[in-house]
């Protein structure tokens, strides 16, 4: 008789355990009876149901990652490895029709097929160098933008588009690498032109200074002037103690030392 009793609260136990479900904070539950959902959706606490005609499922709310790495074609039509994270989550208020369009399976029928999808196709806008080098905020929101576009009347909040990396095939990484080099050298190039074409004009502009000066010169200096110059010269000559020998073109002055 024991043994029965025993048996007895055993299952009693066992079916209370069974027939209790707790929805905590982040998700919801949707309740349901015979194939049919009774509520709009459970919020967090604790409910007892009849494990034999109904069933609780459990949606998180909270915001989750998915994480996924691509293959995605470029603009050449190159294939390249890619890295992405996507962080989303559930609506509250929609979570039965997620579950009831859905199921419980909806992350990777929704979420992750709209996101390869419109990941292929933002990727196959770049050329794979731009891919390599481009700012990637600004290819994390073109996809952001796009994919929020797709599944938000769905029942998804979109919080984030995350590209970590972008990994090339060695032979096309090596000829991306090239590429740009080739470009940097080519910039290099002609900044090194420029300048010398800059320094030759300065240079030019130095000569055609200079020769004006001179001609100025040239132009302001008047016989008479040049015939002082040279008096000052030969008085300076003939009044030094040396000796010397004074020839002239008989043009210039003549001034004898009486010393």
């Amino acid at each position: 008789m024991k043994t029965i009793q025993k048996l007895f609260l055993s299952c009693t136990i066992c079916a209370f355990t069974f027939s209790c479900a707790i929805v905590r904070p982040g998700e919801v539950g949707i309740k349901q009876k015979l194939g049919k959902i009774k509520s709009d959706h459970l919020e967090q606490g604790a409910y007892a149901f009849n494990p034999f005609t109904t069933t609780i499922k459990k949606i998180p709310t909270r915001t989750v990652e998915a994480y996924n790495e691509l293959n995605v074609p470029t603009k050449e039509g190159l294939t390249v490895e890619s890295e992405i994270s996507l962080l989303y989550h559930v609506k509250p208020e929609a979570a039965r029709d997620v579950y009831t369009k859905y199921g419980m399976n909806y992350q990777e029928v929704i979420v992750e097929t709209n996101f390869r999808s419109v990941a292929r196709h933002i990727c196959g806008l770049y050329y794979a160098k731009e891919l390599f080098a481009v700012d990637r905020k600004k290819i994390e929101k073109e996809i952001y933008d796009e994919l929020a576009a797709g599944i938000t009347d769905k029942g998804f909040v979109l919080d984030a588009v995350l590209l970590k990396s972008i990994i090339m095939p060695p032979q096309i990484f090596q000829a991306v690498e090239n590429k740009l080099k080739s470009e940097q050298e080519s910039l290099q190039m002609e900044y090194v032109i420029s300048k010398q074409k800059k320094e030759a004009e300065r240079m030019q502009i130095e000569a055609e200074a200079i020769k004006n000066y001179n001609k100025t010169v040239s132009e302001s200096l008047s016989e008479m002037m040049v015939k002082w110059n040279s008096v000052q010269v030969l008085k300076g000559l003939v009044t030094s103690p040396n000796s010397k020998v004074i020839i002239t073109d008989g043009k210039s002055p003549m001034i004898l030392s009486d010393k």
